[in-house]
């Protein structure tokens, strides 16, 4: 109220100095007391409007204000009956539980035994080469090898005893199938795969492996000897009527094939010998290759000799028998002592020609065993070298050191029989060469010391 004085008085004021300003301009007293009073009247109906809308706003705050108090106060009941219905359903979740505990009595430990026989079958059907011919088994044994508080219901445990039953029935049945095979270069290829029970898998390179990890289909690795992929190849392309056919299967389920995978190549093997091995191989080559020469020449001049031999009063210089008959025939006149000096002779110059590159293979054939030897010894350094800085707890950092120490016996051994077998031959050539030579300047000896006696 005392707020509405003062705006009154201010619009009194103001229409005073407004009066007065216009009274100036006025031309009488009577114009300006008119004003005046058309002034206040204004003023007046401003004023008493102005004050109605403020009571009324002050009545609608009043009633929100009543409105929201009461909306309090529901709500503050509202929240104390869901407290007593959590509390009531709290216990009621307890009571349930109490209950499903009662009524489950035996069919607890049921489910218990199948989880556990789903993750057992999980584990065997994922890694089993039968999901290769029948993917996406093991989708329902992964969710059902899982932490649940379900029990299973019939469905399921009807699906878990199909599972179980097909990997039996199919560990006992021979099938072919299509899929895609990996090839070595990481392209697929549909073959037609041969399926050995659970045990292995057959395709066109011989035997193939199920990895389940991305469930493909792949070739081994490495393939075991030619004569057991040979029979892989039988059993894939006979017909149903066939009959019995022979093939290599590897029964604990493809664990002997990865071991094919790190056994050692006859490369492999070879290689591991060395400088040593290979200076071993360096001389078998050049003594195989001397021998080789020295049978061939010697085999040649064999055979001339023997021409030669049909044919001796017609000396031929091209052969060591018609050399030594040349020397007989220009010296026939002399003496007997005489000319077995100068058949002597001929024969000794024969001798080099006929017995040369055979004891390089005679060499040959005693160093090889004695590089074997030696690369036994450095492999056997090696070996006690790394045992002292390694130690004996992994035998593979030995392995190594232990392949070239028997690697290179064997390589010596190796080469040293086919080099004394090789020197045998071409000795007892050589031996028969010198024999028809001595024998028959002999005979020419024999024949001159006749002649001089008659």
């Amino acid at each position: 109220m005392k707020t509405t004085m003062k705006t009154l008085v201010a619009a009194v004021a103001m229409v005073c100095v407004s009066s007065f300003a216009q009274a100036q301009s006025s031309t009488t007293l009577q114009d300006l007391l008119q004003k005046v009073k058309q002034e206040g009247s204004v003023q007046s109906n401003v004023n008493q409007q102005r004050e109605a809308e403020f009571r009324k706003d002050r009545a609608d705050k009043q009633g929100m204000l009543r409105q929201a108090q009461a909306d309090l106060r529901a709500e503050e009941a509202r929240g104390d009956r869901l407290a007593k219905q959590f509390a009531a359903n709290e216990q009621t979740l307890v009571d349930k539980e109490i209950e499903l505990d009662t009524a489950q009595g035996d069919l607890g430990e049921m489910f218990g035994v199948v989880r556990q026989a789903s993750a057992d079958a999980f584990g065997r059907i994922s890694t089993s080469i039968v999901s290769a011919q029948y993917p996406g088994r093991d989708a329902f044994l992964a969710e059902m090898s899982k932490d649940s508080k379900g029990l299973p219901n019939i469905k399921e445990l009807r699906e878990l005893w199909v599972s179980l039953q097909t990997e039996m029935t199919a560990s006992g049945q021979v099938e072919k199938f299509e899929t895609d095979v990996l090839n070595l270069d990481g392209g697929k290829e549909k073959q037609t795969v041969l399926r050995i029970g659970s045990f292995n898998l057959i395709g066109e390179q011989g035997y193939l492996v199920y990895n389940d990890e991305d469930n493909s289909v792949q070739p081994l690795g490495r393939q075991p000897d030619g004569f057991q992929v040979s029979t892989t190849q039988d059993i894939l392309n006979a017909s149903a009527s066939a009959g019995f056919i022979p093939v290599y299967v590897d029964p604990s389920r493809g664990a002997i094939l990865n071991l094919f995978k790190q056994k050692a190549t006859m490369m492999e093997r070879y290689h591991a010998g060395g400088p040593v091995g290979y200076t071993i191989t360096v001389m078998l080559a050049i003594g195989l290759l001397v021998g080789l020469y020295k049978f061939l020449t010697l085999s040649a001049v064999g055979a001339k000799m023997k021409s030669q031999l049909k044919n001796i009063d017609q000396p031929n210089v091209k052969n060591p028998l018609g050399r030594i008959l040349t020397v007989y025939q220009a010296n026939k006149a002399a003496d007997v002592e005489t000319l077995e000096l100068k058949l002597d002779e001929a024969i000794l110059r024969e001798l080099p020609s006929v017995d040369r590159g055979i004891n390089l293979i005679k060499i040959f054939a005693a160093i090889a065993p004695l590089l074997g030897l030696l690369g036994t010894v450095l492999g056997m350094i090696e070996t006690f070298q790394q045992i002292t800085l390694f130690g004996t707890g992994d035998p593979r950092i030995m392995a190594g050191s232990i392949s070239m120490a028997l690697v290179t016996t064997a390589q010596g051994i190796i080469a040293a029989l086919p080099l004394i077998l090789v020197h045998s031959i071409v000795a007892a050539k050589a031996k028969s060469i010198v024999h028809i030579l001595d024998e028959q300047t002999a005979g020419f000896i024999a024949t001159s010391a006749e002649s001089e006696k008659a």
